[in-house]
């Protein structure tokens, strides 16, 4: 089964970078979920970390960013790099300590949508950074 990302690329889109929700911001549900095995909520817990973590893409693209969360209900945003007019970083004491975020994508049109416990953010800002340069000089 491919990714959501792999199958909305454009033609001759390539994917530059990709992050998914940090496993250290899941820490608490698979503790708890590893606490908890014995019993069967354990298996709940364990079963909402990982469809979180399966079902979260984050991807910069040589001409879009894209983002997909959830499995049931779906949330994406899509947007080229030339409508982004910034890509925030929140990090918390732990977020820092364990490298995951919430990254804020703030479009054109005063459109803002954040995506919470992203894993290296800082990363993703900088490799978001060096293809919005990339394309603003092919352009």
């Amino acid at each position: 089964m491919a990714s959501y990302v792999d199958s909305n690329l454009l033609a001759s889109e390539k994917v530059l970078y990709r992050a998914h929700t940090s496993l250290w911001s899941l820490a608490p549900l698979i503790l708890l979920g590893l606490l908890l095995l014995i019993v069967v909520v354990g298996l709940y817990f364990l079963a909402v970390a990982w469809i979180r973590y399966a079902t979260t893409e984050f991807a910069v693209t040589d001409r879009r960013i894209i983002a997909k969360t959830g499995l049931v209900s779906r949330r994406t945003v899509e947007m080229f790099l030339d409508k982004v007019e910034s890509l925030n970083v929140e990090q918390s004491i732990p977020g820092r300590l364990f490298d995951y975020g919430t990254v804020t994508i703030r479009g054109t049109g005063a459109t803002s949508e954040p995506f919470h416990n992203i894993s290296s953010p800082l990363e993703l800002r900088k490799r978001f950074m060096e293809a919005a340069d990339a394309y603003r000089k092919k352009v």
